[in-house]
């Protein structure tokens, strides 16, 4: 299905933009370079004004995100309770960066700010598990566990 097969069902609509570009990201599992081309021109907008919308939001992804999404808490109060330790910790055990896809696509590590979890930091959240008291050993537990339910 083409971008602009995607985008029209929403043209005309309140919050349309938003929706056709949620529908676009659910269909590619990102948003593919032409996607800000094609919503300006279905919304008679610029590309400028897609791009802001595309950057105001961070569930937009410009680059495909792995099969298992690990996203840990960076806000204050994670913070407070070590988590940037936390943090270099998780980065090192999968040797990856935050916002960075493993090579063979099965995970990406992707900062958040709160998570609700701010009794319990620091906080975490592996697809769409959240992890309170975090560690290294319940991240990659989880990890493991989203892979076999993706598996099955």
């Amino acid at each position: 299905m083409t971008l602009a097969n995607l985008i029209e069902p929403y043209v005309g609509r309140t919050g349309g933009l938003i929706s056709a570009l949620h529908e676009v990201q659910r269909v590619h599992g990102f948003l593919p370079e032409d996607t800000e081309a094609e919503a300006a021109r279905a919304f008679n907008l610029t590309r400028a004004e897609v791009k802001g919308v595309i950057s105001f939001y961070h569930d937009f992804k410009r680059e495909p995100q792995g099969k298992t999404v690990v996203r840990l808490c960076a806000a204050e109060a994670c913070q407070a309770a070590g988590g940037r330790d936390f943090i270099a910790a998780v980065e090192k055990k999968f040797a990856l960066k935050m916002g960075e896809t493993s090579a063979s696509k099965d995970l990406t590590l992707e900062p958040v700010y709160c998570l609700g979890l701010c009794s319990c930091a620091p906080a975490a959240m592996v697809g769409d598990r959240l992890v309170g008291m975090a560690d290294t050993g319940k991240i990659e537990n989880a990890v493991e566990r989203a892979k076999k339910e993706s598996a099955s």
